[in-house]
């Protein structure tokens, strides 16, 4: 029968490599895969740069044959079995992938996917294998978490949950050995409540006996917990309501001894065959499918038994990372409350409508929909988790928002915060950022798999991805709304580490480029009513993107926009406009834009720095097409992406001034930009309903509705150009940053109110304070300049001797993203570079080393703040050293 089959085969295949056949034949490819695999081979893969990929031709067809099974959803082996046939590693096999994936559409967006859930999969169980091995335990253990995770966790790339439940299995083997055969700190771990082996008899009457859930020994599980810095309650819940799940469903439930191997064995034979891919438990044979291709991740050392006091560095593994995060989470929120604390309850009390009830429901409601949610994406056992995880998130959530109130109060000296507080897109929101706060500290600072939430398509398949948005799509909480409340948080929770704020900022991007931009949007409600006000009334004015990003509104003034003008103070409690009277400007909407612009600025920069250097002219005419198109056709980002409309500007610009770019060319560069997704440029919505790739869409729509725009600029009196974003520091950063232009100076937040004369050198005790009402910053510059050209530091340099004098080069303070020649420095800005290039004309042969530790605002002064002059401190430290 196999040779009659394999007769049958082969002459629909007469084109093909006989090779090629023969192993789409051991991979039990069929006949419409191995057709498909081959035209992706000719088609693409063929004519590949050789340098680029020098494997071996079996494994290129290999992993075309799986591309075309992945595709047509008929593989009918393994992902292991796959390997095992044309020699490679998992890691090996996903970057020959992608390394083919030279044009747009060679590997489609739901083989990419699923390529990425595998390797994070794979990226988790590596890392929770290299954690299990310091236990020394046997396969059995190993075969049962791979059990219990493949069986009860949907999402099986939570390292977090996955480990915590291979600690469950851990304590479920370790209790049934003698202590006589454990290691310190388990031998005296394990209590006297510790199941012995069973007898001769009760293995007899095990089957008759009614099966009850397993006795958790609490010490043992707090040591293991301890060992490994991880919560007693979280892995208690996870034992108690999805471990104990497992053994029941599994018949382990009433099993006094250890578990018969065999019967595992069998057990994940099945699951591993179902989901058809790769086999974990080879982890235990250094199997070479299994190894990675790159650096191992380094196991954490055990604690040093030595009795000596030397500490051994712990290095940072993916599990040590996870808990410290957490750890660091909770101990950030050990004096906060689930429940308004006594301040934020005179805070609603204070309010015309006591919003109270109102807020104690809404948070009840969605706390009932996320633990839903979490359960759905987890596990139907995880509810548990899912509860403790909200309420850290509801901590956060009032201690931020007391904080936001305080600053309110202390800004605008009103207590009656009615509006805001019943206000429910405030309220979600703010809930909404906490939780994301939470979860990305749980499952790691990532995004969706998909894309950063760009993609277009859904998915049939229960969603098993926590990263960002999932939040929103919980809530059913709008990107824009959402978008409102970052800033303000990130300023009003002092205790966020570097990495959240990072975190948070790239939501607000992943946000300003995509979300905020889906078909039932409020951005475009407002879109269109400050197109209905004539086109004066734009989102933002061009004339103002040379001027530095600045701006004082805070979550109050975006959530409450645009009852507010924009030049009014700011009262929280404004009232409308009067009928008749002219709409105000919205705040939300004009700093959505302004942020917008500058992003997509830097965004089309980076691009052309890898495309068009040696055409530096056209940059500012594809800047000018690309804010035309945001400003005035902003129905083209519609379900779509920012990322899409550069790419088109870049080729249009570039055709109608005769530069040869092609877009595989655009596509190449684009795939080595950070935080980019290949779902951007393969699936761009065309029409409702209908996706293609980026040229379809250039061709059948970008082209379609700005060729009159387009070809202008080919014309002898083209369109004026637009003005050019200034682009400000992230405000999100808080470590010292290098001025540019020297080495010297650094800028870094303010850490309080005032600096201790204890940091300051003995012979310099200078504190200037720039901007305050008394006195102004040219004076005191000066009294610098005649302090240090005084006697006292001339004669040290006389006692010193020396060799002629060195200038000093002259600094560069870059304030706003700008080089110091292009004039557009304020006046400010200008006088503070002048006086520190004064500093040349110090005495002879000494140097000046200048560290400048600033309140964050001052960097951004003009962003952040109207009245940036009164609330600015600027501390100078001169140290003078003799060459």
């Amino acid at each position: 029968l196999l040779t009659a089959a394999r007769t049958q085969y082969k002459p629909q295949h007469k084109d093909k490599e006989p090779e090629f056949v023969s192993l789409s034949e051991e991979l039990q490819a069929t006949n419409p895969i191995c057709d498909h695999a081959w035209r992706i081979w000719e088609r693409e893969i063929r004519s590949m740069d050789k340098a680029n990929v020098h494997l071996p031709l079996i494994q290129q067809w290999g992993a075309c044959l799986f591309v075309a099974g992945m595709e047509l959803d008929g593989l009918s082996l393994t992902f292991t079995q796959f390997l095992k046939v044309v020699g490679l590693s998992v890691k090996q096999f996903i970057s020959l992938v992608r390394k083919m994936d030279v044009n747009v559409d060679t590997i489609s967006p739901k083989v990419n996917i699923a390529l990425k859930r595998l390797e994070n999969k794979y990226d988790v169980t590596l890392a929770l294998y290299q954690r299990f091995v310091k236990t020394e335990l046997w396969e059995s253990s190993w075969t049962m978490f791979l059990l219990a995770k493949g069986t009860f966790l949907q999402m099986e790339d939570d390292l977090v949950i996955a480990f915590q439940l291979l600690l469950c299995v851990l304590e479920f083997f370790t209790k049934r050995f003698a202590p006589s055969l454990l290691l310190s700190p388990y031998k005296s771990a394990v209590s006297s409540s510790t199941l012995s082996p069973p007898t001769r008899t009760s293995r007899r009457n095990q089957g008759k006996a009614k099966t009850r859930p397993p006795e958790m020994d609490v010490q043992l599980l707090e040591t293991l917990c301890k060992e490994s810095d991880c919560s007693v309650d979280e892995v208690k819940n996870v034992y108690q309501m999805t471990f104990c799940a497992f053994l029941d469903s599994v018949g382990l439930s009433g099993l006094q001894g250890l578990p018969p191997l065999e019967t595992l064995s069998k057990q994940y034979e099945e699951l591993y065959h179902k989901n058809k891919d790769f086999d974990a438990r080879l982890f235990l044979v250094d199997d070479e499918t299994l190894s990675p291709s790159k650096t191992k991740v380094e196991m954490t050392p055990r604690k040093n038994l030595s009795g000596d006091d030397v500490a051994i560095p712990v290095p940072q593994t993916p599990i040590r990372a996870a808990m410290n995060s957490i750890h660091q989470l909770r101990v950030d929120l050990t004096s906060a409350s689930d429940q308004p604390s006594s301040n934020l309850l005179a805070y609603y009390k204070n309010c015309t409508v006591d919003p109270s009830e109102e807020i104690r429901k809404r948070v009840e409601e969605l706390g009932q929909v996320f633990v839903e949610r979490f359960a759905q994406a987890v596990g139907q056992h995880c509810e548990g988790l899912g509860r403790k995880r909200f309420n850290l998130g509801a901590q956060l959530y009032y201690k931020v928002m007391e904080s936001m109130l305080k600053s309110e109060e202390k800004r605008l000296s009103v207590q009656n915060f009615s509006k805001l507080l019943n206000n429910a897109a405030f309220h979600t929101s703010l809930l909404a950022c906490a939780l994301e706060v939470v979860m990305a500290t749980y499952v790691g600072n990532s995004f969706k798999s998909g894309g950063f939430g760009r993609s277009s398509g859904s998915s049939d398949s229960v969603e098993t991805d926590l990263c960002f948005p999932w939040i929103l799509d919980v809530f059913q909480l709008p990107a824009f709304d959402f978008y409102k409340v970052i800033e303000s948080f990130i300023k009003a929770e002092p205790t966020l580490k570097h990495d959240m704020m990072k975190h948070l900022e790239q939501c607000e991007h992943v946000i300003m480029e995509s979300l905020a931009w889906k078909m039932d949007s409020p951005l475009f409600d407002l879109l269109k009513q400050s197109r209905e006000e004539g086109p004066g009334e734009q989102a933002e004015p061009p004339a103002t993107l040379n001027q530095p990003l600045h701006h004082n509104h805070t979550a109050a003034d975006l959530y409450l926009s645009p009852v507010r003008p924009s030049r009014q103070p700011p009262a929280t409690e404004s009232e409308p406009p009067a009928p008749g009277t002219k709409a105000l400007r919205s705040n939300s909407l004009s700093l959505f834009y302004k942020k917008l612009y500058r992003m997509a600025y830097l965004r089309l920069k980076t691009l052309f720095s890898h495309l068009l250097t040696s055409h530096p002219e056209l940059e500012p005419i594809i800047w000018t097409l690309l804010q035309h198109t945001l400003q005035n056709e902003y129905e083209l980002m519609r379900d779509r992406h920012l990322d899409q409309l550069i790419m088109s500007a870049m080729y249009a610009i570039c055709k109608v001034k005769n530069v040869d770019l092609r877009f595989k060319t655009i596509v190449t560069a684009y795939k080595e930009m950070p935080n980019t997704n290949q779902e951007t440029f393969k699936r761009v919505l065309i029409r409702e309903g209908q996706y293609d790739s980026i040229i379809v869409f250039y061709n059948l729509v970008f082209m379609q509705k700005l060729k009159t725009n387009i070809l202008q600029y080919s014309s002898p009196r083209p369109p004026p150009l637009s003005p050019i974003p200034r682009i400000p520091c992230s405000p999100y950063k808080n470590s010292p940053l290098r001025v540019p232009g020297s080495n010297n100076v650094y800028v870094s937040p303010l850490k309080s109110s005032r600096v201790s004369p204890v940091v300051m050198t003995p012979r310099s005790r200078i504190l200037i304070s720039i901007g305050e009402s008394f006195g102004v910053s040219d004076e005191k510059f000066q009294k610098i300049n005649e302090m240090v050209s005084s006697t006292d530091w001339s004669l040290k340099r006389s006692l010193d001797g020396g060799s002629a004098p060195k200038p000093l080069k002259r600094l560069r303070f870059d304030m706003d993203g700008q080089d110091e020649a292009d004039g557009s420095k304020s006046s400010g800005e200008s006088t503070l570079i002048q006086k520190l290039a004064e500093m040349s004309k110090f005495p002879a042969g000494f140097m000046c080393v200048c560290y400048l530790n600033c309140e964050l605002d001052f960097l951004e002064s003009q962003r952040y703040s109207n009245h940036h002059t009164s609330s600015c401190l600027c501390r100078v430290f001169f140290f003078f050293r003799s060459f």
